[in-house]
């Protein structure tokens, strides 16, 4: 089958998570996706989370449709087998500290030397220039440094992380969106360029609304916990058996919400009748809300609510998110075998492409596993 980046081969020097989520998603695509390790010190979360059968399914899970090879890049014979490497690759993807990789003696004026149509990326955590520039960096911290953890939480109260390493990730997904534009320009030029994704830079450009109303007041944005920072009533309101979320984004679906749940009078009611006055009355309003969604239940308010066009959830746990319908429908789980350790369920594909769809052509490889194979077929 064809791919959408069959042909296309990538010299994989990540580890962790940024870099290997990002090399991961274009080997998902169908990039020959070659995992640089030493032979003695293998990427560390080939070790780390839950190990089932002598495999970590964390590894397993950032490292499918990849091949590993060892190369020693301490010594001059390890040095001659990455440039040749590279000399036949498409793109090096690296998230060492800025000045690593050159250190190791693959500056940006030997790269070009190498391979003058190479694309090199680089994730890192505040890019390679500036005061931070040499900072070591983790998710945990790039989100406090970025204000991201300014935002969650109660007014009033502590700020919060994402449960998830959402820098990580961004920075990773950034990174390989800017490989296959480098492509697509290489195709029209003839050249190679750099990309860079800082985790920081990544997570600052999410922040939507959060920006824009700072940028043109110079306001510091309040923490709202569950409720929208700019329209009201919306979040999360109790059921009788539980809590379901609510987006009432415009006047429309509003009026909708307040007849489904029969408090169109508010509409009349002084404290209400524009959405400043409600953000400013925001915990009355909640609170008549709040009472009458207490009286039914779950099941019976997401039914009623989708069915009148209002946007409306299950507040689910994760056990209950990965066994929802529509998770399964859209294949959101899948078990890939791993030959000698047995099968483990991961991710699916989130993008679904119609006519070039995502496979797993390799399980997440065991060390050095292809290093005599893709010696033969890149002929170093």
């Amino acid at each position: 089958m064809t791919r959408p980046l069959s042909g296309v081969r990538v010299v994989d020097l990540t580890r962790i998570l940024s870099g290997p989520f990002c090399t991961m998603l274009l080997g998902d695509m169908g990039a020959d996706v070659v995992k640089i390790e030493a032979p003695r010190n293998p990427d560390p979360i080939r070790t780390q989370g839950t190990i089932v059968n002598g495999l970590s399914t964390y590894f397993a899970a950032f490292n499918r449709n990849k091949r590993s090879m060892t190369v020693d890049l301490r010594t001059e014979e390890g040095k001659l087998r990455m440039a040749a490497l590279l000399a036949r690759a498409d793109v090096l993807v690296e998230n060492f500290r800025p000045g690593v990789l050159a250190a190791m003696g693959f500056s940006a004026e030997r790269l070009d030397e190498i391979n003058p149509r190479l694309i090199v990326a680089s994730i890192n955590g505040y890019g390679s220039s500036g005061p931070y520039a040499q900072r070591p960096a983790f998710d945990f911290v790039t989100q406090a440094m970025s204000g991201f953890m300014s935002l969650n939480g109660d007014e009033g109260g502590k700020q919060f992380r994402a449960g998830i390493p959402v820098t990580d990730l961004v920075a990773g997904l950034y990174a390989a969106f800017g490989i296959v534009n480098a492509l697509r320009a290489r195709d029209q030029t003839g050249r190679g360029q750099r990309v860079e994704a800082a985790m920081m830079d990544s997570i600052m450009s999410l922040f939507a609304w959060y920006a824009s109303d700072h940028l043109a007041t110079g306001e510091t944005p309040r923490r709202t916990g569950n409720d929208h920072p700019i329209t009201a009533p919306y979040g999360m309101f109790n059921g009788s058996d539980g809590d379901i979320a609510v987006a009432l984004s415009t006047e429309a679906v509003l009026d909708r919400f307040l007849e489904v749940v029969g408090l169109s009078d508010l509409r009349a009611d002084p404290r209400f009748r524009t959405n400043t006055l409600r953000m400013h009355n925001r915990d009355q309003l909640n609170a008549i809300v709040n009472e009458r969604i207490g009286s039914d239940t779950q099941a019976n308010w997401v039914h009623r609510l989708n069915a009148a066009g209002v946007p409306c959830g299950l507040v689910q746990s994760l056990p209950e998110a990965f066994h929802d319908p529509q998770t399964l429908h859209r294949e959101m789980v899948i078990e890939v075998d791993h030959p000698g350790h047995g099968p483990v369920r991961m991710l699916g594909f989130p993008v679904k492409l119609s006519d070039t769809p995502c496979t797993v052509r390799y399980p997440a490889p065991r060390h050095g596993e292809h290093t005599q194979e893709i010696i033969s077929e890149w002929e170093i």
